[in-house]
């Protein structure tokens, strides 16, 4: 059992947690009619749900796993991806105006991709545009949403 990774779960859940708690204070809406808050509340419990499982399935697998740790474990280690990832989250906080939803959405699964170890740049890049794309539509287009435009005006 690696205490980095359970540590690294429960930081992610204390996150997700955090960023539902605080979407309790803008409007929620319905699903038909989503208000601001809707969509940082869904993303706290997924976040929460997703940090939960994962720390079970590492206390579940427990004394079974040997973590072997080499030069290059310890240099890409959790902590280095946790700092990774939190830088990753407040510089998408602090641009999310200038930059707009759709740039910023893209930027961050790209980088948030890149940061958790997928090394294959055409699939990260295509893998976040889609996403972007798919997001966009949902939340802009369809649930009417208004979201930051930011300098591609979209």
């Amino acid at each position: 059992m690696n205490r980095d990774e359970i540590a690294g779960g429960i930081v992610i859940f204390l996150f997700g947690m955090a960023t539902a708690l605080l979407s309790l204070g803008m409007p929620i809406g319905t699903f038909r009619m989503a208000g601001t808050g809707m969509f940082p509340l869904l993303l706290g419990i997924l976040l929460m749900s997703l940090s939960c499982l994962f720390v079970f399935k590492l206390l579940y697998q427990g004394k079974k796993t040997i973590v072997k740790r080499d030069s290059v474990a310890m240099v890409s280690g959790p902590p280095v991806q946790l700092i990774l990832f939190f830088g990753t989250m407040v510089l998408a906080t602090a641009f999310f105006n200038q930059l707009g939803y759709p740039l910023t959405s893209f930027l961050l699964l790209l980088m948030l991709l890149r940061t958790l170890g997928m090394k294959r740049w055409t699939f990260n890049i295509f893998l976040s545009f889609m996403t972007a794309v798919v997001c966009y539509f949902l939340f802009v287009q369809w649930l009417k949403i208004p979201l930051p435009k930011g300098w591609i005006g979209i």
